[in-house]
């Protein structure tokens, strides 16, 4: 291929040094030394222009993500650029009526998601200065890497400015005019983005001014705005609109909230009005207001002061200014979704967004409000599903507050704080309690993690969502200016005239009030509006709450009726014994094991109740999973039922509503619930009539079940009872599946405006597990009745086993109310586990919030009940979908039923059963032909494998050729073919050391790559084995079948959310770093490994203690949104520059979009796994229930990534089911460049599909760590080795059948494959188009992506730093060094790859020499990551997220300057998630950190003074001293380590999470002094003043320390007073901990 080819013309860029302000670059980086600051600087120019990436032709290629960017060249033509603006116009399913369908379309929702990086600046004494701007400006070029660029690396995903407006600058303009000046008091002025095309510009400014004129207003001029369109990227430039501003005169209004009012009037009538016109899209009004004024663009932050010449003007003045910086997910960006929006700035994800919309819709009926004067309907619609997220959010904020909410109170009632249990509100600010309980029956909390920035122009303000998951720090200057902002650094700052500085933690809030000067932090605000009504009085006068009913004490139906219902309702003996029994007897969901290798429901012989169609969606990258195991105080299952009244009017009216608890009732509950006269319930039954005939019989029935619910709501009910309990079931009247009628119900009342006047509630047999909970809540219903699985639970406890078990005490005795109990216990946790796998809080947001994918209902059904999901195959009619609900019903009635239930095998493997894809028939022909080397034997295996019935979506489709067959002699070898294998990411932990190394050895005799998984690795395998004798070696004696040069290490290293093993020498020493963000198996959750998995080799690996269970976190504490992403990926390609990074995701609606972020965040792999992967353990209902194929995960990312001219930069992994060389090349058609065996290659080895792996009782040692099964482990590396070999060969005949010659010719041609004819059992409607359509190919082959070089960090101040030659010398001479150097927000992770370079040389500990490096100045996130011994680190200044991430030993001391004009203790010096995963050094910081400090720390202490909520989670050893103020949910899931915490106002108590860890005095003398010389040290560090006070009056100040001790450290001597008594007791000697 020759050099690419530049058909775009490449804006010349300069390139600049990193902060954008001109003034920083002079004084940027003295350094080292005189003479090197000259050759940083010309280092960081010296990047060529134009392609200087892409270098020559055929060499190697690199793509770099440093702040320096140079052009990528990509010959991008006309059609890429048309689809990629279209936003894929196959996904939309264009509705040309926007009123026609009332319900948010998912696929509108999930191709625009964004993240970004925000802040603002306000005077307090409201003076407008030109100062503001130039700072807004400068702080937005130091947030450059919080943003994304497109493939041209220059078109900016958008950034902007909201300020106040400049009156003197637009007077200037007007007098130029020849107009009159500007009546400040009653001019608005409006931002505008008009179609590019002239003739549609004169169309939209027509309709603009008939409708202004309609209104009364005049219009006084239209400005064009001056800009600078040569700052502009490429594909920003292709839709750049023609900006104007209209200025008109608001004469009948006096005051300033009518004025706005009615210029919001006329931007809704205006939008109304351009509906119908074919540039509706390109019309677009930033703002229309009197107070402020909107220029944003799809520009890089950079260049926006240069776009916009306004913004250059000296008198453009503004005593605010509120700037944001968006990364786009997904690489259309549009002018338009730039932000600020017209109120918000904001930075996050709601992840309620569908169901936030579906409700917005419903409310549309009810809303009223005087000051409208009865226009509402001009008003309309709230939301808009095709705009983001944020956009629904500000228009929602802004109804509220043209209604005349004030901004404050808005965001409160739309993103309410974590109020509930919370020690302090519920303690001294009740009435701030009683206002959001008051809002919450009325408003669904729009939930996900945000950073919201806000104003009106009278007030400017920050909140933040309930989990805190977005820094925000702020501080003020003696000037009286108020600074908010996602980083620290962003703007130089003299420190002496700080007054003020702290960081906003979870749902707080601070607001800025204009007029009068004020700040009001966090409880002021909150507290001045929740006074303005009596909202306690109202509640408790008016609400009801249900009280808990007791369960039946005996059973409802005799064991005949009991059964022939649970036939009759689709139960099998799998769901009666592993599911409903588990969780009746031990009060939590049954865990499994291996992965969900069933058919799909539509692809199976057998019937499947109708929730097996559905999947859960799940969070990744774009937004995090929470953390309902640690962090369940932000959760909660309460739910309001009844009328919810118009929430624009006050009243206590609207408080009439009953709350229940969690939304599983028991049948007492919902009698209670039929009894409250005020709701007027109504019971509608849910069945249907197949006496004349089955077809049409189903829709029938469901609009007479709607037109009833439809005349009940409008007759004044507030209650509806979907009910499938009957006194008899009859043959010819079988049941609608509930969740069925649910949604039809729910749709139906949405679209006629009546949603918000009733609740629906289901009363059914057809419910026990959790995802049927969670399926039904998510379509409609508010509560649950199961009545026949608490029946179900009655029997079981009632029954002659049962009895007999808990009598001999094989079974823990429970009662038969406390079976029950423990049923409704399960359920309830197992929704806060699904509800956090989208990181959604609260139940009453998930409700209607339809946070699922169909796989194989078809459109019909679709939209009469689940309007809005995505469907994407298609799939059962209404009339087959009957059949299937038929085939469940007759077997209640014919005589030949068996005595008992039948058993399915969904779950487990067994004969007669359903198909299992890892069956033993299988595993056996696999192992004979690894084994014995036969081809014949494969032969069979392929056999097996080809007449199996159809077990995944590909199994539909078959290979096709445009090319005659070819001797398989052309055919590339098979040795080049298995470089592209990897195996899973299965730890060493979850499966035995014999496995994890013999696959090892295997996959690197081959070529291709092993996977670590989330367990570490033993530095003995890292080194090839030179001392085997007879196929066994002392260096790994517990394996055989080696030969001298094996290598056991694993090429690709994982990095997990629980940082397990991963250490500076373990990251260097990886060809390829994989950041695991989902598993196949459990997507949105973390890893769980049992305590008896954790022997004393496994707990040293990992750091642990052995015998302790360990959970590995969900993914959010680094991992928690696209730019935290992208950090991680530069702090992976700074410690090791060397090993390609790769993100692994999992197949789901949406992908697509979320793999265009990963492959802007600069990634070099993009894994997509299917639902199907294999796991060591987890909860049922995960493995079965959540995640997609990766057919179309697969065929999504590839498409949308070519789409976006970004398929070039990332290779392609895919894994999920893989077992043959078919599947191969159907993922090579699809897309996929590499391809990964999980399951399959532990077969191989030894697997024989026990089924067990959770229980550490594998029959082979797979699985185990227990030593005497280990040492039955069958396999040699040989057999796996055998295996890729077949494989191999039979991707190398299938090409020459094909007649192809390498892989690389067949990798994304889906026109290679076709539908296969085979005739499915439910139907005939499956649709294939999307898996088999194209948008064309990459521009380079496969071997080119895969074989380009790593993605760069670009210049970074690691390489300046390593560049000194005495630091180069101290290094290789374990010498010391001593520096000091300047460092800027924009230099992040500094040090790690210093870190890097001494841990390839010395590892964790062998390094000799120190170099202690001062640096003084703002730090960017990661700062001192992955450090080892001998780096002494000291940073006089501040810090922002991830400080000491994965350190592993050294010093590290962070201070403020000298003098500072606050006091160093009360102010927030570093950022949130500082420490997680370090393994050991020491860590004093001056000042308070915030959320989650010391998060998985294993190994290293630190003193910090002061710390936000989460302290301490997860850790698993080291010692944490904390001499100040602590947030809520101290040591949630701490197993080992110690904390000290100071408590000098006696507030610590209620706010340490009980659960695990004891608390208790320092008494023990050891610990005594362990926690007075880490005081000491800190003392002497960091000059702290606290911790002096604290040694100067040592016997005041000890008794006010509180110790907390888990389990696991209780007989150490720091814990332990009798410490000496204890050990002699175990005779032990003594020895300190």
């Amino acid at each position: 291929m020759a050099a690419l080819s530049q058909p775009i013309p490449a804006p010349k860029i300069l390139l600049r040094s990193s902060p954008s302000n001109p003034t920083f670059v002079s004084s940027h980086r003295t350094l080292l030394s005189g003479d090197l600051s000259a050759l940083a600087l010309k280092s960081r120019r010296s990047r060529t222009r134009g392609g200087g990436a892409l270098r020559g032709g055929l060499g190697r290629r690199s793509w770099s993500s440093s702040s320096v960017r140079a052009l990528l060249d990509f010959d991008v033509s006309g059609a890429t650029l048309k689809a990629s603006f279209n936003v894929s116009s196959r996904q939309r399913r264009q509705q040309d009526d926007d009123h026609q369908s009332k319900v948010a379309n998912l696929s509108d929702i999930i191709s625009e998601r964004g993240a970004c990086g925000v802040g603002f600046i306000a005077n307090l004494k409201n003076e407008p200065s030109h100062n503001i701007i130039e700072d807004a400006l400068t702080a937005l070029g130091c947030m450059e890497h919080r943003g994304g660029c497109g493939a041209d690396n220059d078109s900016g995903d958008g950034a902007g400015l909201m300020t106040s407006v400049p009156w003197d600058l637009y007077n200037n303009w007007a007098s130029k005019q020849g107009l009159a000046s500007l009546n400040r008091s009653n001019t608005g002025v409006g931002m505008v983005f008009l179609p590019k095309d002239e003739k549609f510009t004169k169309e939209a400014k027509s309709v603009i001014m008939k409708t202004f004129s309609e209104e009364g207003l005049e219009v006084l001029g239209w400005r064009p705005v001056p800009v600078n369109t040569s700052v502009v990227g490429y594909y920003a430039k292709e839709t750049m609109p023609n900006i104007q501003q209209v200025f008109v005169k608001v004469s009948k209004e006096e005051n300033i909230d009518d004025v706005e009012r009615e210029l919001y009037v006329c931007r809704k009538l205006i939008e109304q009005a351009v509906k119908s016109e074919q540039w509706k899209d390109e019309l677009y009004i930033c703002s229309l207001s009197n107070q402020t004024i909107v220029y944003k663009g799809m520009l890089r932050s950079a260049v926006l002061g240069q776009f916009y010449l306004d913004l250059q003007n000296e008198i453009y003045r503004s005593s605010f200014a509120i700037y944001h910086r968006r990364y786009s997910t997904n690489t259309s960006p549009r002018w338009p979704l730039a932000q600020p929006m017209r109120l918000l700035g904001h930075n996050g994800e709601i992840n309620t967004i569908q169901g936030n919309l579906n409700w917005m819709q419903s409310r549309e009926a009810t809303l009223e409000s005087p000051v409208w004067h009865g226009r509402e309907n001009e008003i309309r619609p709230y939301g808009n599903p095709k705009a983001s997220d944020s956009a629904n959010l500000d228009s929602a904020a802004e109804l509220l507050i043209r209604s005349g909410r004030s901004p404050a109170e808005a965001l409160m009632i739309l993103v309410p704080e974590a109020y509930k249990n919370h020690p302090t509100l519920m303690i001294k600010y009740p009435e701030v309690v009683d206002f959001y309980d008051y809002y919450k029956g009325q408003m669904e909390a729009w939930d996900g993690p945000a950073l919201l920035l806000f104003s009106d122009g009278k007030t400017v303000g920050a909140c933040l969502d309930r989990n805190g998951l977005r820094p925000a720090r702020y501080w003020r200057t003696i000037d009286d200016v108020v600074y908010v902002a996602s980083e620290v650094g962003v703007l130089p700052m003299d420190e002496t005239k700080v007054i003020m500085k702290g960081r906003l933690g979870p749902g707080m809030m601070i607001t800025v009030d204009l007029q009068s000067g004020q700040v009001y932090e966090n409880t002021e605000v909150k507290k001045r509006v929740a006074a303005a009504n009596p909202y306690g009085k109202w509640l408790s006068e008016n609400m009801r709450i249900m009280k808990p009913v007791n369960f039946l004490n005996s059973v409802a139906m005799d064991n005949e009726m009991a059964l022939r219902h649970q036939q009759a309702f689709g139960y099998s003996s799998e769901d009666v014994q592993m599911v409903i029994e588990t969780m009746a007897s031990q009060g939590k969901e049954p865990t499994f094991c291996m992965g969900d290798d069933i058919p799909l429901a539509a692809l199976s012989r057998k019937p499947h109740m109708i929730y097996d169609y559905f999947k859960q969606r799940f969070a990744q990258v774009t937004n995090p999973a929470i953390d309902p195991l640690r962090e369940g105080l932000v959760m909660s299952l309460e739910v309001n039922v009844g009328k919810r009244g118009n929430i624009l009017e006050v009243g206590p009216e609207n408080a009439a509503q009953v709350i229940l608890s969690s939304p599983v009732l028991n049948e007492g509950e919902l009698d209670l619930l039929m009894k409250d006269l005020k709701l007027k319930p109504q019971i509608l039954s849910t069945y249907f009539d197949i006496s004349n005939g089955l077809d049409g019989s189903l829709e029938r029935m469901l609009m007479e079940i709607c037109e009833a619910a439809d005349e009940a709501v409008r007759n004044g009910s507030q209650l509806l009872v979907l009910s499938d309990r009957t006194e008899k079931l009859e043959p010819t009247h079988p049941a609608i599946p509930i969740l069925l009628a649910v949604g039809a119900v729910h749709q139906h009342l949405i679209q006629n405006g009546l949603r918000m006047s009733a609740s629906i509630v289901a009363d059914t047999a057809q419910c026990f597990s959790t995802h049927q909970f969670a399926c039904l809540i998510g379509y409609g219903a508010s509560a649950v009745c199961p009545y026949l699985a608490l029946e179900t639970c009655r029997q079981w406890r009632l029954s002659t086993k049962t009895v007999n078990m808990m009598r001999n005490g094989k079974m823990p005795t429970v009662t038969i109310e406390q079976a029950q109990r423990n049923f409704c216990k399960a359920v309830k946790a197992g929704l806060l586990k699904i509800l956090s796998k989208m990181g959604i809080s609260l139940l009453s947001s998930y409700c209607g919030a339809q946070i699922f994918e169909i796989y194989g209902l078809g459109q019909e059904i679709v939209d009469i009940a689940f309007c809005g999901s995505v469907s994407k195959i298609g799939g059962l009619t209404l009339d087959e979908l009957a059949r299937e609900t038929l085939s469940f019903w007759v077997k209640a009635f014919s005589e030949d039923t068996a005595k008992r239930l039948e058993n399915f095998g969904f779950i487990q493997f067994r004969p007669g059963g359903e198909y299992h894809g890892n069956n033993p028939e299988m595993s056996k022909l696999l192992h004979k032909a690894v084994r014995q080397k036969s081809e014949n034997a494969y032969a069979i295996y392929q056999q097996h494998l080809a007449n199996r019935p159809v077990n995944v979506l590909r199994d539909l489709l078959e290979f096709k050729s445009d090319r005659p067959p070819i001797p398989i002699g052309k055919v590339e070898p098979a040795s080049s073919i298995v470089q592209r294998f990897c195996t899973g990411g299965m730890s060493l932990g979850a499966i035995s050391r014999e496995t994890h190394e013999a696959i090892a050895i295997a996959m690197n005799r081959l070529g291709g790559k092993s996977n670590s998984g989330e367990g570490g690795e033993d530095p003995i395998r890292w080194h090839p084995l030179t001392d085997v004798v007879d196929g066994y070696s002392p260096t790994l004696p517990h394996l055989k079948g080696l030969q001298n040069g094996d290598t056991a290490t694993s090429a690709i290293k994982q990095v997990a959310s629980g940082r397990f093993g991963v250490t500076p020498t373990f990251l260097v020493n990886a060809d390829q770093l994989e950041i695991k963000i989902a598993q196949g198996a459990k997507p949105g959750e973390g890893g769980q490994l049992p305590g008896k998995k954790v022997s004393a080799y496994i707990a040293r690996l990992r750091n642990s203690k052995p015998g302790v269970p360990l959970i590995s976190p969900p993914p959010h504490h680094d991992i928690y949104s696209i730019e935290d992403l992208a950090q991680l990926i530069f702090d992976l390609h700074q410690v090791n520059p060397k090993a390609k990074v790769s993100v692994k995701l999992v197949a789901e609606a949406g992908i697509g979009t979320v793999a265009a972020g990963v492959a802007k965040a600069n990634a070099d792999i993009i894994q997509i796994s299917g639902h199907d992967g294999g796991t060591g353990a987890s909860p049922i209902s995960s493995i079965k229930h959540a995640g997609g194929p990766w057919e179309l995960g697969l065929t999504e990312t590839h498409q949308m990534l070519i789409e976006n001219g970004l398929r070039e930069r990332v290779i392609l992994r895919v894994d999920g089911g893989f077992k043959s060389g078919v599947d191969v090349l159907m993922a090579a058609a699809m897309g996929a460049d590499e391809y990964g065996f999980g399951s399959i290659a532990m077969i191989a080895t030894g697997c024989v599909m026990a089924r067990i792996c959770h229980t550490n009782n594998c029959p082979v040692g797979v699985a185990s760590q227990r030593e005497e099964l280990r040492a039955r482990f069958p396999g040699v590396p040989g057999d796996l080795v055998n295996y890729f070999l077949y494989v191999a060969e039979e991707v190398r005949g299938i090409l020459a059948q094909l007649g192809y010659e390498k892989m690389d010719d067949m990798i994304g041609r889906t026109e290679l494959l076709k539908p296969k004819h085979i005739s499915l059992m439910k139907t005939q409607n499956l649709d294939f188009s999307y898996i088999l359509s194209s948008v064309g190919l990459p521009k380079w082959s496969s071997s080119e992506i895969r074989n380009q070089d790593v993605h760069t960090n670009g210049p970074v101040l690691d390489d300046i730093i390593l560049s000194d030659p005495e630091i180069a010398e101290a290094i290789e001479h374990e010498k010391e060094v001593s520096k000091s150097i300047k460092i800027y927000n924009v230099d992040r992770a500094v040090c790690g790859r210093i870190a890097g370079v001494i841990a390839k040389k010395y590892g964790d500990t062998g390094f000799a020499g120190q170099l202690n490096i001062t640096f003084t100045g703002s730090a960017g996130q990661s700062f001192a990551c992955f450090l080892t011994p001998g780096m002494n680190i000291r940073l006089v200044g501040e810090a922002n997220d991830y400080v000491g991430k994965g350190m592993a030993g050294g010093e590290l001391i962070v201070a403020p300057v000298e003098n500072t004009g606050f006091c160093p203790e009360d102010a927030a010096i570093v950022g949130n998630t500082c420490l997680y995963g370090a393994t050991g050094g020491q860590v004093f910081v001056r000042g308070k950190a915030g959320e989650r400090f010391a998060v998985r720390n294993s190994l290293a202490e630190a003193v910090v003074e002061g710390t936000g909520d989460h302290c301490c989670e997860y850790m698993t050893g080291g010692c944490v001293v904390v001499l100040g103020k602590v947030g809520r949910n101290v040591a949630a899931g701490m197993t080992g380590g110690l904390a000290y915490i100071l408590d000098e106002d006696d507030t610590l108590l209620p706010k340490v999470n009980k659960e695990i860890v004891k608390i208790q005095k320092v008494v023990a003398p050891a610990g005594q002094m362990q926690l007075k010389s880490l005081i000491e040290a800190h003392v002497e560090n960091t000059g702290s003043n606290k911790g002096a006070a604290i040694l100067r009056e040592w016997e005041a100040y000890l008794p006010l320390f509180w110790q907390l001790v888990p389990p696991s450290e209780e007989d150490t001597p720091e814990a332990c007073t009798d410490f000496e008594k204890v050990t002699a007791k175990k005779g032990m000697t003594l020895q300190s901990a």
